[in-house]
Parts: structure tokens; C-alpha cells; sequence
């Protein structure tokens, strides 16, 4: 992974004013606009170090705040992507945020989309077809085993890169095995329209692995036809078809290709087929398959094994608590997480200090933990110190009670910059 790096914000200049202007954060070069909608900016860039080629989205915060739905997603996206390393996976490298910015430094995928793809030449040929679904199916699958479901598979979100390998991309509209509901089902209405899974469209409720294979079912037929299977310009019609499972294959598609189609568009969830039936189809294994594994990131009790070389601003972002990424949207007003420089001993003894000066009651909890109490019963804040690594140390400031001005005059005005370091003065350290 790439060294750390904490945003420089002041003014909300993110590139270097000094050599380039061109230049993110003294890292990136940025180069051509690759494309854009109405809450991002995708730039080719160049990554100094390595002088590997990357690609940055930008986002604008203020837009995101704006509509609450998307910023969930894009935190939704970050916090995701955290969890998968994979080849036939776009690669999430870091993320930075200044005031009114997000950035995702990604990996570049010279190739475009796949969408493209079909497009310009129409329908593949079976073998490439196969290739490309062998390699879709082995990032679902591990996508799956990690209890991560895509939810909007389809050309569009994916890429193929320089070696003529698939990525699959674009994991806003993903659900985690946390968000599934009693009953053991997803109920979020989501994907897009020609690539739904019927049981969605039945609104009650569904199992994330089942949707993301029929999707993959239909990108497969995509590829092999150049059309899709349900289509029409009346969006109930082409709905109706779905749920019925109305469509026709071309002449041109092998026996054993149409029937396996025929099982990764089964109407009925139940009996669809599953990943773990998938890589043992006749048609599928066709020309070999060798499954991907990742020994090395699960132990034997089924958990994510982490093993962190370096640590960046994205995973410092993802260390937060919970995976809460409010930093990245919003300055923090209950509590504030950062990062120093400083020895726990030293920000220990800076916040006896404080409240020495300030003639708080002080309760001290664990290591490096204290509670304080003061102004006649106004503010009361914890403050708990903990080492990352062996150059940084989080410090993570909560409101237990009181009023909230004395607390803002308090922390904001006081405490924090007591605490806070030169190397990590503005609100982007914020974690």
C-alpha cells in the first residue's frame, strides 16, 4: 500500500502550488478527464512514486450532502471496497478528503467498458464470452464468500483492462450480510431495470447471492447475443417479461450454452443455480477454470485475517469505529476522532494539564483514558488515547453529557488544538 498521507487542507488547495498545478497532493499527477456526472470527476493520473497510471474520482461534498441517499452509498463503497483484493476487482488504493472534496485514487483500467466493448463489435465470440463470465463469476463468488453482494451487475460496471482481463467496478448500490433483515432476506429495491432479478420486482424480500447471479445471467447472455434478453420500450412490458421469464435465444448460441443460460435465468430463486454450481457446469469449466483462493486472508474460524503493510488515509478512515466514514461528509460535533504524531504519554499528560488549568474532575479509565467533568455540570467529554502504529497514535474525543455550547468552547476551542499537532492541524486529519 502507499506511505501515509493526511490531506492538506488549507483553503481547500489540493494540489501543489509550488512545482505543478497539475499535482494532488504532491503524489498525483492528474491528467486527461476520462468522464463525469453530476456528483463526480474521473481523471487518468499519474502516481509520482511509482509512476504507475491511476484513476482519481473526485467528488464534490456539498453536492453529496445534498442528497443523503448518495452519500450513503458512497460510504456504503468505501467501507466495501475496504474488505476485497481480488484480479478481477477495480482496486481501491486510497482515499483523501479536504473540506469540500472526497478523492478515490483507483486503480486504472486502460480498456474501458465492457459495455463498450459490445457495443462497437456486437455479440462475442462463446470462448471469449466464457472468459469473461469465468472471470465475472470468480469476483462474485469471492465478493460472496465475504458477504458483499454487488446488486447492480452489468456491462457498464465492468472493465476490461490492458491484458484483455474483466474488473468489476462500482460497489455503491452493494449490501452487506449485516443489512439483511429476520426473515433472512434483502428487501432494498434497487439495480437497474433490465438486469433486476424477478424476485425483486415481487417486493418481498431476497437473498443478495441469487440476484447477483441472475444478473450475472443476463450479462452473460449480453455478451453472447450483443442484445439483452428482456427488453422493451414500455418498462412494465419488459418488467412482465422478467417476471415470467419470457425471452428467446439466438440461433447462433451452442445447446450447452442456452441451457445453462436457461439456469441462471430460473425465475424461481429456489432453484436457480448457484456459485458453487456454476464452476462445476459442463459449459462453464469448457477450456479450464481455476478458482482464485485466498488462503492467506481467511483463518480457520472463517474470519478476515488483516494483514496491514502500510497504512494509508483510506485505512485510516476505515479504522474508525464501526466503519463510521462521518468524517469524510462532516466536521464532528459529539465526537471527533484523530491521528498525532505525539507519544500517548505525552497527549496524557497535555490533558492533565487541561484539566488541571481548567479545575475539571478527572476519572482515569484503562491505559490512557480519562473522563472529565466540570463547569458546573456543562461539559462533560472522554477522551481515550490509542496507539495505531509505531509512528501514530488515535486520539478519539466523545460528549458524555452537559451543554453543548461549553462543550463546543471547550474541545473546539480549547482542548483540541491543546492536543492536536502541527502535522494534523486541520479538520482532514479527522478520522
Amino acid at each position: 500500500m502507499p506511505e501515509i498521507e493526511i490531506v492538506s487542507d488549507n483553503g481547500d488547495n489540493s494540489t501543489n502550488n509550488n512545482s505543478n498545478n497539475n499535482v494532488l497532493f504532491g503524489k498525483y499527477e492528474l491528467g486527461k478527464l476520462l468522464g463525469c456526472g453530476a456528483f463526480a470527476k474521473v481523471f487518468h493520473a499519474r502516481d509520482r512514486r511509482t509512476n504507475q497510471s491511476v484513476a482519481i474520482k473526485i467528488l464534490n461534498k456539498k453536492k453529496l450532502l445534498a442528497n443523503p441517499s448518495l452519500a450513503n452509498n458512497i460510504k456504503r463503497e468505501i467501507s466495501i471496497m475496504r474488505r476485497l483484493s481480488h484480479p478481477n476487482i477495480v482496486k481501491l488504493h486510497e482515499v483523501m478528503a479536504t473540506k469540500t472534496k472526497i478523492f478515490f485514487a483507483m486503480e486504472f483500467v486502460k480498456g474501458g467498458e465492457l459495455f463498450n466493448k459490445i457495443s462497437k463489435h456486437g455479440r462475442l465470440s462463446e470462448d471469449l464470452s466464457r472468459k469473461y463470465f469465468q472471470q465475472l463469476i470468480s469476483a462474485v463468488g469471492y465478493c460472496h464468500a465475504r458477504g458483499v453482494y454487488h446488486r447492480d451487475l452489468k456491462p457498464e460496471n465492468l472493465l476490461i483492462d490492458e491484458n484483455g482481463n474483466l474488473k468489476v467496478t462500482d460497489f455503491g448500490l452493494s449490501a452487506l450480510t449485516d443489512q439483511i433483515r429476520p426473515d433472512g432476506l434483502l428487501h432494498t429495491l434497487c439495480g437497474t431495470p433490465a438486469y433486476v432479478a424477478p424476485e425483486i420486482l415481487s417486493k418481498k424480500g431476497y437473498e443478495g447471492a441469487k440476484v447477483d447471479v441472475w444478473s450475472c445471467g443476463i450479462v452473460l447472455f449480453v455478451l453472447a447475443a450483443g442484445y439483452l434478453p428482456f427488453n422493451d420500450p414500455n418498462m412494465m412490458n419488459m418488467y412482465k417479461k422478467i417476471y415470467k421469464g419470457e425471452y428467446r435465444c439466438p440461433k447462433w448460441m451452442s445447446q450447452d450454452l442456452k441451457r445453462f443460460i436457461s439456469r441462471l435465468l430460473d425465475i424461481n430463486p429456489d432453484t436457480r443455480i448457484t456459485i458453487d454450481e456454476i464452476v462445476k457446469d459442463s459449459w462453464f469449466v469448457k477450456g479450464g477454470f481455476k478458482q482464485i483462493k485466498f488462503h492467506d486472508e481467511i483463518d480457520l474460524k472463517g474470519g478476515e485475517v488483516e494483514v496491514v503493510k502500510g497504512l494509508n488515509a483510506f485505512d485510516l478512515i476505515s479504522f474508525s469505529s464501526g466503519l463510521d466514514l462521518s468524517g469524510l461528509f462532516a466536521g464532528c460535533s459529539e465526537w471527533e476522532r484523530f491521528l498525532s504524531e505525539k507519544s500517548p504519554e505525552k497527549l496524557a499528560e497535555e490533558v492533565e494539564e487541561f484539566a488541571e488549568e481548567e479545575k475539571l474532575r478527572v476519572t482515569k479509565k484503562k491505559e490512557y483514558g480519562f473522563e472529565m467533568e466540570g463547569q458546573n455540570g456543562k461539559f462533560m467529554i472522554g477522551i481515550y488515547i490509542s496507539r495505531l502504529n509505531d509512528l501514530l497514535v488515535v486520539v478519539e474525543a466523545r460528549r458524555r453529557g452537559g451543554d453543548a455550547d461549553c462543550y463546543k468552547e471547550m474541545w473546539n476551542n480549547k482542548l483540541r488544538f491543546k492536543l492536536i499537532s502541527v502535522w494534523d492541524e486541520t479538520p482532514s486529519a479527522i478520522i
